[in-house]
Formats: structure tokens, sequence, C-alpha cells
């Protein structure tokens, strides 16, 4: 959402219509990205990106639309019929969502591995820790869970 799109349709406006409608089929969760979304004027590389992104994904929709529409309805009821686009490896995909799901820790609500997580070796020897350089990270995500006996007592 831009901010300066609409006075009335604040981030917590559009998160409180999808929890609404949502109605317990999806759930919504607000994400302000912070330094990522300080506004100004987009650079032409973000404008060049947006019209590449959105053109690719009206062509996936009437891709779709015409080898789902029968006798005046669509039957999108594939698998492929869901996807996100994004990049991998420097490409533009379709990704099922279908597939993700093995992909996704849904408790935590963050992919399972990381790509990032791998450059942490990197990471410290450029900050000069005085640490093993173990290149052999795997790159998953450690998440800290508090014990029972810590829970209970709030400690």
């Amino acid at each position: 959402r831009n901010e300066n799109c609409n006075e009335n349709y604040t981030t917590d406006f559009i998160y409180q219509l999808y929890s609404e409608e949502g109605k317990g089929v999806f759930d919504c969760r607000k994400n302000v990205l912070g330094h990522m979304q300080q506004g100004g004027a987009p650079s032409p590389f973000d404008r060049n990106f947006g019209t590449k992104i959105s053109a690719k994904a009206m062509q996936w929709i009437s891709k779709k639309l015409k080898e789902t529409y029968r006798k005046g309805k669509v039957f999108a009821n594939t698998d492929d019929s869901v996807c996100l686009l994004g990049m991998r490896r420097r490409n533009l995909v379709f990704q099922p969502v279908a597939e993700l799901k093995s992909e996704t820790d849904f408790v935590h609500r963050i992919p399972k591995e990381q790509w990032w997580l791998k450059l942490r070796p990197l990471m410290k020897i450029l900050a000069k820790y005085k640490t093993s350089y173990d290149v052999s990270d795997s790159g998953q995500l450690e998440h800290v869970a508090m014990l029972p006996k810590e829970a209970e007592t709030g400690a």
C-alpha cells in the first residue's frame, strides 16, 4: 500500500478488512517493511521491475483463464492455479502455493530454510569475530523455545 494513495485505506484498515473477510479460511498480519518502505520517488529500476512483474503476472492470469474457462465458468481447481510470483536464482518464477507448504515453518511463519543464513561465516569474517569459521553451517534457523518450567514462572 502506498501511504499517499488514500487517507482511508490505511494499513490498519486493510488488515481489519482481510481479517474480517478471511472468516477462518485465511488469516493475515500487518507487516511494515521499515527501511524498505521509506516512500519517496521510485527509481527507474523500481518502475521497470514493477512493470515487468505486473506484465508477467497478467500474462499468467490470462493464460490460466483461457485454460480453465468452460461453459461460462472458470474451473481453476488444480494445484498450479494458485501461485506466488517471486525471484528464484535471478529468474521470475511462479511457484504453486501447494509446493510452498513443504518449505514453510507455519508455527514461526517463516521459510524452513533461509538462503542467507549460509552467509553467516562470511559475516563473521567481515565483522572480525574471534570465533571458529565453520562453513558447514546448514543454514537452518534455530528457534528459541521456553522450557515448560520457564513458561510457568515467566522466567
